[in-house]
């Protein structure tokens, strides 16, 4: 529950908006196990529906392509296909950017009111489903229950909290103070138009609904490409939205290669602007597309090498955990994940020794089950990935623990690695500098805290970044100099992951975003809209 807004004497009020927390809220009513009775119905659910065809949809019209389908596939258990989806083609896309052209007028007139009351509604069917959501979620992208349900929790956030503040703002139309004649003067912040959305594997729903619900609400229309490594989730949120009754004209789902659907979004004149996450190459790349053919600078999220300062004057134990979670949970793969961990060389040993000891009862392993902390890696590159970075680390450092790919009895069908601790490692390593996304954590040891935030700036991300210190004074010269996005001290559930829809705006500096403005914050949807200046002279 967050946000604020100031009244003209200066004092902030609170302006309070309710985080969807479905385990939070059972584990407060002590209804624990209706959490796991209902996610376990619905898995049971998920695995009996796996194998569906799905189309692409394209103006409200089903497609499939004459290139055929690819299957979506468990990464935890090969044997299971999720689905099996278009391999879409470009003149999928024009077609959605003609059919959207011509629907523009329309959906920027409707009413700001009857817009977000079709993103509440969507809300709040996305809130009865949610388990059948979570549990295809598992099946598609390997998180554990507790992520997935998480993680559609932030989706109904967003589909909630982007029409309060498009509401609180009266649709950005701001009347101004003009001179005689001409003393009918406002703002309006208009749609650009028609947005292409290019959205990732590690949070399908979640970002996906954030950032097609920004486009949409503030009067564009959307072509969504959804990721190849879980197309699902953005097809349920197609069939959502519909049912909500954003018209099918203005959203439109096409799956396929990023060298064919996502070239033509990228490339089509008729697209204005691009909203993307993902790795900073391929956000780089798309930015420089979108210059060469006109269009606005792309809102992209594009990753980071979080860091995590663990001072002297701190409860060791509270950063063992809050690190753990934040480096390991969903095996490393969010771009918030903390990837480097700085700490005072007087208690280097022992956070290590606990960070050790810690991970020991985390198992490793199919996360549909209750008591699976870290799940599989999203495919076979990513394990080649890992096996890379192992021996890179071996050559340049040490494996404190973890370092092997497990492909053996219970993993033999899916893309499991260990969570892996690198010591011994160069500040200027490659492994200390560049993004990994994988459950590898590199620890690295400092001096001073101006030596421990001149190492966690010292990279070109920007993302997240934490510090575990009971020292006010540190903190505050931890916030006042490290140079990220989204901070955090002393937070035990997340050194650097979990930020909260409406609490905790999710922006990246440096090479993390471009923009400025974060999602899940007050002022994302300004990205979606331009200005125009209009005046009336009597």
């Amino acid at each position: 529950m967050a946000g604020h807004m100031v009244r003209s004497g200066g004092e902030i009020v609170k302006n309070k908006f309710e985080n969807e927390l479905t385990y939070n809220r059972l584990l407060d009513a002590k209804n624990e196990e209706e959490f796991h009775a209902s996610y376990e119905k619905a898995y049971e659910k998920a695995i009996r529906e796996a194998g569906k065809s799905y189309p692409n949809i394209v103006g409200g019209k089903e497609r499939t392509s004459k290139q055929g389908e690819f299957p979506d596939l468990c990464p935890y258990n090969s044997d299971i296909v999720v689905g099996r989806f278009q391999k879409g083609a470009e003149e999928d896309v024009a077609d959605a950017v003609r059919i959207s052209a011509e629907a523009l007028e329309s959906w920027d007139q409707t009413k700001v009111d009857r817009r977000c009351q079709m993103f509440i509604s969507a809300a709040e069917i996305m809130s009865d489903m949610k388990w059948e959501f979570a549990a295809k979620l598992t099946m598609e992208n390997g998180k554990n229950r507790y992520e997935a349900v998480g993680e559609v929790d932030e989706a109904i956030d967003y589909l909630r909290y982007y029409p309060k503040v498009l509401k609180e703002r009266e649709g950005y139309v701001l009347e101004l103070d003009g001179p005689v004649p001409c003393n009918e003067t406002r703002s309006v912040l208009r749609p650009l138009g028609v947005m292409g959305v290019i959205s990732p594997f590690n949070f399908p729903i979640a970002i996906t609904t954030g950032m097609v619900t920004g486009a949409l609400i503030t009067g564009n229309a959307v072509v969504l490409k959804p990721p190849s490594d879980a197309p699902l989730m953005g097809h349920m949120l197609h069939r959502l939205l519909t049912e909500a009754r954003v018209p099918p004209e203005v959203f439109h789902y096409v799956a396929g290669r990023g060298d064919t659907v996502g070239d033509e979004i990228t490339s089509n004149k008729g697209i204005a602007g691009i909203a993307f996450t993902g790795s900073r190459d391929v956000g780089m790349g798309i930015a420089k597309s979108s210059i060469e053919h006109g269009k606005r600078p792309p809102i992209l999220e594009m990753g980071g090498k979080n860091p995590v300062i663990v001072s002297d004057k701190t409860d060791i134990a509270k950063s063992v955990e809050g690190v753990g979670k934040s480096a390991f949970g969903y095996s490393g793969q969010k771009c918030s994940a903390a990837s480097r961990v700085i700490v005072n060389r007087t208690v280097a040993d022992k956070f290590t020794k606990g960070l050790v000891d810690w991970l020991v009862d985390k198992k490793v392993g199919d996360p549909s089950h209750r008591d699976t902390f870290i799940g599989p890696v999203i495919n076979a590159s990513a394990v080649d990935r890992f096996r890379k970075t192992i021996q890179t680390a071996s050559k340049g450092g040490q494996v404190l623990t973890g370092g092997h790919v497990l492909e053996t009895g219970p993993y033999a069908k899916g893309y499991f690695v260990e969570p892996t601790v690198l010591v011994h490692i160069a500040r200027n390593h490659e492994l200390a500098l560049k993004e990994l996304f994988l459950p590898v954590l590199v620890v690295l040891t400092y001096g001073d805290l101006k030596d421990a935030i001149e190492i966690a700036n010292s990279t070109e991300y920007g993302l997240t970044a934490g510090i575990f210190s009971d020292d006010p004074g540190e903190v505050q010269e931890f916030f006042s100099k490290i140079r990220s996005g989204v901070t955090y001290a002393n937070r035990t559930q997340g050194a650097t992951t979990g930020a909260l829809v409406g609490v905790q705006p999710f922006v990246g500096w440096k090479s993390s975003g471009v923009t400025g403005k974060g999602a899940g914050g007050p002022y994302y949807l300004l990205q979606f809209l331009q200005e125009q200046s209009r005046t009336v002279c009597r």
